[in-house]
């Protein structure tokens, strides 16, 4: 069953979003600048951006999870598929869609997707015990906003690593404040280095304990319309963004 039928129709197992909200994040700059690691589609034009958040525009033959008008968020892989989220419209499969938070703006739950999964995975990677202390760096960044949260969520104790102006915020967390001015003291049963501190932090880990390192970089830090996409991009590439830059 389609709606708009001037865009791709999605086949079997897909479905496809309205885009209400997508986030930049700093490996799209990588990938504009050509620094970007992993091969790149092959051919132009191919349309970048991983989350999404929309409504289920429509709906595939073998989709029973979806309805058209369905809110939704999810993650794109457009590097392989060359489909990104950084469109109007995008054609996904379902398995990459889940139902959209309640309540929760689109440019909100945008920033969900990719920085929501990448810090449940670091936690994942970890399986600390309630009651576990873990010190987290970059802690007001996209991903540590999320790794905080979950920590209270299952019971852990957490340090958030990040600059003065974000005390508040990761106390509003649940979490215990250490301004990133001052060298990290302490012991702790694991390390999340968002900030990618480095080696230095394997000393503050007790022995047999955990460290997990991401690339840097959640709240929304600026929100720009599509047809200021250019313009996303070079706020995030001036740096010290605190939050996720979103295309609505």
């Amino acid at each position: 069953m389609t709606g708009n039928s001037s865009w791709p129709s999605p086949g079997p197992g897909q479905v496809r979003v309205r885009v209400a909200a997508s986030v930049v994040h700093p490996v799209d700059l990588m990938v504009r600048s050509g620094r970007f690691p992993a091969p790149l589609p092959t051919g132009l034009p191919y349309t970048p951006g991983w989350d999404v958040a929309g409504s289920v525009d429509a709906v595939g033959p073998s989709v029973g999870e979806f309805t058209i008008g369905d809110e939704v968020i999810g993650f794109s892989p457009w590097l392989q598929t060359t489909v990104g989220a950084h469109a109007e419209y995008v054609v996904l499969d379902a398995a990459w869609l889940t139902s959209a938070p309640a309540g929760v703006p689109a440019t909100e739950a945008a920033t969900l997707p990719t920085n929501g999964l990448a810090a449940a995975q670091a936690l994942d990677l970890l399986a600390l015990p309630a009651g576990s202390t873990v010190l987290v760096t970059g802690a007001a960044g996209q991903v540590g906003g999320f790794v905080l949260a979950l920590a209270r969520a299952t019971g852990l104790h957490a340090t958030g690593l990040a600059g003065a102006d974000d005390h508040e915020f990761v106390e509003s967390l649940g979490a215990t404040f250490l301004s990133r001015a001052d060298d990290p003291t302490g012991t702790f049963d694991a390390v999340i280095d968002l900030a990618v501190i480095g080696s230095s932090l394997l000393d503050l880990v007790r022995d047999g304990g955990g460290y997990v390192a991401a690339s840097p970089p959640l709240r929304v830090a600026d929100v720009y319309p599509f047809a200021d996409a250019a313009a996303a991009h070079e706020r995030l590439a001036q740096g010290g963004v605190r939050g996720g830059v979103v295309v609505p």
